[in-house]
């Protein structure tokens, strides 16, 4: 059967803690292929034997079809030789549930976040691969890659580094990659298959007629996946015996494969209700299933569906998740089987229906998450005591917890859902709950690559809809966290993509930012000028819309772009306009900082005089603001200027009261006094157009 995908454990929004109990299983049989896999790792490779060191590691691949073991196979393995590497076991499936192959750079970036290392979000899959092979290449890891679609995915993860081992799990050969070492399985010996049934059942059912039991491992062809629903099976039904189960399996000629065989038994044996919840569980996100996911599926209530779950568990067709919440999943090699099941006994739209039901409730689900984030508003006090009590959380921390175990799914819930290309309306309430859940619970920063991808679906659905404000939103966000990773050219095409789409919505917000965004981009690409004429732009819609404070903001960031182009006159020109602009909007600690940067300016521009009467204004300011880093910085550049115009003693007063401010010995709001001396005192009751009287620096004996 397929790897079991483990989780980090979740809160039940419910209150209810009780997780699925996951019955004893030990692994049978496969002694031989166990013996040669463990005896390939050590055995010399082709590159050993020509005398060269092995420059990549060890590939052993466990193939067989669905179901017949291999991942259980392989985890046995992994379970059995994981002390050989102290670097740990990591682990990937290289498949969705629905067949299609997982792309590699998620893959990669998966991997490497796993291992702790920053993965740059939106970065190309060759960056990421080379990324991890480099983490690996001074590590000794053991690598298992499940259900691998192909030899390209795998070699695409393989490490540079003969110390590590890579397992894969795989239905055929992985052509391509040299020096695999395959172990191809088939069904179970007879022992062995005979002791997987008496795992279910009791054993003296097996004893008293073992020539049917026997009959019965050859209907199933020895496989454990189909051998473990027949347990299931005859687990439910005390009064039928083995050579009954065996007979009706023969009288079955509705399935060909064995699998499908007992699955088509078990589920004609279930009642109608739980039969139907059964096949729609098809349909639940990367297989991951818990009672709102099946319940909202089968649009049955939640209280019903936790009993059915469990039901299915013990028949083997779900298998318990350890976590603090109950959770399952769909094993891979039945989830084709049961999507087959549900295309052919409901019609399209009752499928579609189902979809439609569980994105609601998972948005519903995101909507409380993010919302007991807000305990501070009373509107959202409100809405939460209004939420049914099996959709609230108890508090944030269990919100939190909810959402990490429950991400994988998440995230595939908002990739199929834009895939579907049907239910847009309710996949873009769904990504937008999960940005905003992922950002009050992560953070911006620690959910980064996630949200690149969630923007990038986003994006998606606007273009297909035609919705140029939310097209705008998306370009605007993926080209934000572009220009974080350093990928500023392709930021700047996006910026630009974003500008267009806000002007066809007329949105000046994205117009204004864009326009603001496209500048700052080329600002860091060096070209000043373009920046510069970039700002004016935005500056212009600013004042045009009375958005004052912004526009104080824009006439910074134009005299800066001036200053790094060394246009000194314009830079003063807009760092004068920019005090103006904060002074009118009353902004303390703005004004104090446009005036530092004034200063700063008519220091480069060869203007000593003027910077030592515009610092000591900053400095005024500054202290009203109670900015003491502020302060501290311009009596510093004071203390600099003084030294350069020649009055060493005062430079030293002002530098003096600067590791003053940085050490607390001064209070903010405090004009700073220099031990033994009055400090250099500033005179403001003849200020003028903005411009204050000299400094002067006075002993204590004067």
């Amino acid at each position: 059967m397929t790897d079991q995908a483990v989780d980090a454990g979740g809160a039940n929004p419910s209150g209810d803690d009780r997780s699925p109990a996951a019955p004893e299983r030990h692994f049978l049989g496969r002694a031989r292929e166990l013996k040669e896999l463990r005896a390939d790792i050590a055995r010399a490779g082709l590159d050993t034997i020509s005398g060269r060191k092995a420059p990549r590691a060890r590939v052993l691949l466990v193939a067989g079809r669905p179901g017949s073991g291999r991942t259980a196979l392989a985890e046995e393995l992994v379970r059995q030789v994981a002390d050989r590497y102290p670097d740990g076991v990591l682990r990937a499936r290289l498949t969705e549930p629905d067949g299609t192959p997982v792309p590699v750079g998620r893959t990669a970036g998966e991997l490497l976040t796993a291992l702790g290392l920053p993965a740059a979000p939106g970065a190309a899959e060759d960056d990421l691969t080379d990324a991890l092979r480099t983490a690996l290449a001074e590590r000794r890891v053991l690598l298992l890659l499940d259900d691998a679609a192909g030899a390209e995915q795998v070699d695409a993860l393989l490490p540079d580094n003969a110390d590590c081992l890579l397992v894969a799990v795989a239905q055929g050969p992985l052509t391509g990659i040299a020096d695999v070492r395959p172990c191809t399985l088939g069904g179970l010996d007879t022992k062995s298959a005979l002791d997987l049934l008496t795992q279910h059942i009791d054993p003296v059912r097996v004893t008293v007629d073992p020539r049917a039991a026997e009959n019965l491992v050859e209907v199933c062809q020895g496989q454990p996946a189909a051998l473990t629903l027949a347990g299931g099976l005859l687990a439910a039904h005390p009064e039928e015996t083995v050579s009954d189960l065996a007979k009706r399996l023969h009288a079955d000629t509705a399935e060909s494969a064995p699998l499908a065989r007992v699955l088509h038994l078990v589920h004609a044996d279930l009642p109608k209700s739980a039969a139907r919840m059964l096949r729609l569980l098809a349909l639940a996100p990367a297989g991951d299933v818990d009672p709102h996911t099946a319940s909202a599926l089968a649009g049955t209530s939640l209280d019903g569906a936790r009993p059915l779950l469990d039901r299915f568990a013990a028949l083997g067709l779900l298998r318990p998740v350890p976590s603090p919440l109950p959770r399952y999943e769909v094993p891979g090699c039945l989830h084709p089987l049961l999507l087959a099941l549900a295309e052919r006994e409901e019609r399209p739209a009752e499928l579609q229906l189902a979809r439609a039901r569980m994105l609601e409730r998972t948005v519903r689900l995101l909507q409380s998450c993010r919302a007991v984030t807000e305990t501070d508003s009373p509107q959202t006090r409100e809405k939460l005591k209004n939420l049914p009590p099996a959709l609230r959380f108890a508090d944030p921390r269990a919100a939190g917890q909810w959402l990490r175990s429950r991400r994988a799914a998440l995230l595939a819930a908002a990739r199929l859902a834009v895939a579907d290309g049907e239910l847009d309306t309710l996949a873009r309430r769904l990504m937008s709950q999960l940005v905003r859940a992922m950002v009050a619970h992560l953070g911006t920063q620690a959910a980064a690559g996630d949200l690149y991808g969630i923007h990038g679906l986003v994006l998606d659905v606007a273009e297909r809809q035609r919705l140029p404000r939310e097209q705008a939103a998306a370009l605007l966000n993926l080209a934000d966290l572009d220009a974080r990773t350093g990928r500023t050219a392709k930021a700047l095409a996006r910026y630009r993509a974003a500008l267009d789409a806000g002007r066809v919505a007329n949105d000046p917000y994205a117009t204004g930012r864009a326009m603001e965004s496209v500048g700052a981009a080329h600002q860091e690409l060096g070209d000043h000028d373009r920046a510069a004429d970039w700002f004016g732009r935005a500056l212009a819609q600013r004042l045009a819309r009375g958005e004052h404070a912004d526009a104080a903001r824009l006439y910074g960031r134009i005299a800066a772009a001036h200053t790094y182009a060394g246009h000194y006159g314009e830079a003063l020109r807009n760092w004068r306009a920019a005090v103006a602009a904060h002074r009118r909007t009353g902004d303390v600690a703005a004004h104090a900082r446009a005036l530092s940067e004034l200063a700063r300016v008519q220091e480069y521009a060869g203007r000593p005089e003027e910077c030592l009467r515009t610092c000591q204004e900053a400095v005024e300011w500054a202290r009203r603001a109670e900015d003491v880093r502020l302060q501290a910085a311009l009596q510093l550049r004071l203390g600099d200027t003084l030294e350069r115009l020649g009055d060493p003693a005062a430079a030293q007063l002002h530098r003096g009261a600067a590791e003053r401010l940085l050490a607390g010995e001064i209070r903010p709001g405090q004009a700073p006094v220099t031990a033994g001396a009055e400090a250099p005192r500033v005179d403001t009751s003849q200020e003028q157009d903005g411009e204050a009287c000299e400094i002067r620096s006075t002993s204590a004996e004067d």
